[in-house]
């Protein structure tokens, strides 16, 4: 049986240059779980409790990466397993390969997720739950573990009330009359399999030169992929590279998949996402 990934892959080598999009059974937008909860008292017929997921997009573009990075490097799933738990990466590939999207979705939210992350009601036999929001905050936040970094500061002024300061997982800003001067910033848990730049805080303009290479803690990353945001729908959608060709993937569209031409405008980037190449 092929994995999802082979399914793509395949799509991409059989697909006709003049024909770029295609569709496969990817993660779509929102989803919906049945729970078989048992049988009526009085009614012979099974009762049902479903869970609805709503505004998903701000995970799906992210897990669609995340899928990608683990089948196409075979050592990351056990290097990302001592930070995600093996118990999630085994989980996550079989649920992925095996179609069962929304159970992806919601192993990511109750695995990874704090409850005050999201919305969620009950209607009826129902649960709604609502992702609508910011996708760094939904997904790159539930990553500290293994992209958190940390940076120390010293400052010149014997009277500052913190003349040695660390930070951790942000810039320092700090106040004081003094210059302050700073060490490396450094991963608190090694070098990580792949690094997430969030990029929302850059104008479209700042965005003429993407790097395709970084230089971090003495290792090479290489761009793997890529996050965008419509701001008239409100809506994320991703790109990664697959044996060497761009694809944006939109799971609300009825083709989620279309092979570019060249790598995507950043126009309304939201992110990059870098994989640690592998050592020669």
């Amino acid at each position: 049986m092929k994995t999802l990934f082979e399914e793509i892959k395949a799509s991409i080598t059989n697909n006709y240059a003049q024909d770029r999009s295609f569709w496969r059974p990817v993660l779509p937008w929102g989803g919906v779980f049945t729970i078989k909860a048992g049988r009526k008292a009085v009614s012979s017929l099974p009762l049902y409790v479903e869970i609805h997921l709503r505004n998903t997009c701000t995970i799906d573009g992210f897990l669609m990466l995340l899928y990608v990075i683990l089948r196409e490097n075979q050592h990351f799933p056990r290097e990302l397993s001592l930070h995600l738990g093996r118990e999630f990466v085994e989980g996550f590939l079989y649920l992925m390969d095996s179609y069962n999207f929304t159970a992806v979705k919601l192993l990511w939210i109750w695995d990874k997720m704090e409850k005050g992350q999201y919305r969620s009601e009950v209607r009826k036999v129902s649960l709604q739950i609502d992702l609508f929001g910011n996708e760094h905050d939904n997904f790159t936040k539930n990553l500290e573990c293994l992209l958190s970094t940390i940076q120390e500061s010293h400052c010149s002024d014997w009277k500052c009330p913190n003349r040695m300061q660390e930070d951790q997982r942000r810039t320092i800003n700090i106040h004081c009359s003094g210059l302050r001067e700073f060490t490396q910033r450094v991963f608190c848990h090694g070098a990580p399999a792949f690094v997430v730049l969030n990029m929302q805080q850059w104008k479209s303009e700042e965005l003429a030169y993407v790097p395709y290479h970084l230089d971090l803690s003495d290792h090479k990353y290489l761009l793997e992929g890529a996050t965008l945001f419509n701001k008239e729908e409100h809506h994320y959608s991703a790109a990664f590279q697959i044996d060497g060709c761009w694809i944006h993937y939109d799971g609300l569209r009825n083709v989620n998949l279309i092979l570019l031409n060249k790598p995507p405008e950043f126009l309304l980037l939201s992110s990059l996402v870098y994989i640690r190449a592998a050592e020669k």
